[in-house]
């Protein structure tokens, strides 16, 4: 399997890219549309154990976590991490490619932009322009 998440539309598709396209229309079926995308990985290692829909990638590792703690594997339910959001596609792909590449992606999570964004949004967010961005005001 070749897999990619591309986004379209607004959501997170997930192909498998060895999957030939369809000859009628020219598309791939995708295996999973979803509007955040959840990875769930090993905080030491960086390896990858699930990724995709939010609600259940959080319910396998809640179950994982049990499961090891149960067994008394106190440090490694203690180490699987879930991130979740409009991550950009381009680094959920890197995670599903690039063995380890989770942690260094967990390592820089706060400078990491909206992936739902466009560039152009992107760099009018970060300058401050454009309507609709900036910083949200305080509420007291």
């Amino acid at each position: 399997m070749d897999l990619q998440y591309q986004l379209k539309r607004g959501s997170y598709y997930l192909y498998d890219m060895a999957e030939p396209p369809s000859p009628s229309t020219g598309e791939r079926r995708f295996r999973l549309k979803t509007d955040i995308v959840a990875i769930a990985f090993d905080a030491s290692t960086g390896v990858l154990h699930k990724h995709g829909n939010p609600t259940l990638i959080q319910s396998w590792a809640t179950l994982t976590r049990r499961r090891l703690r149960a067994e008394g594997a106190l440090d490694s339910a203690n180490d699987i991490v879930v991130v979740s959001g409009p991550l950009p596609v381009e680094e959920i792909n890197k995670c599903l490619w690039i063995k380890g590449y989770c942690r260094r992606m967990f390592k820089r999570l706060a400078s990491v932009p909206h992936g739902k964004l466009g560039r152009s949004q992107a760099s009018a967010r970060d300058t401050g322009a454009g309507a609709g961005f900036g910083r949200a005001k305080a509420r007291a």
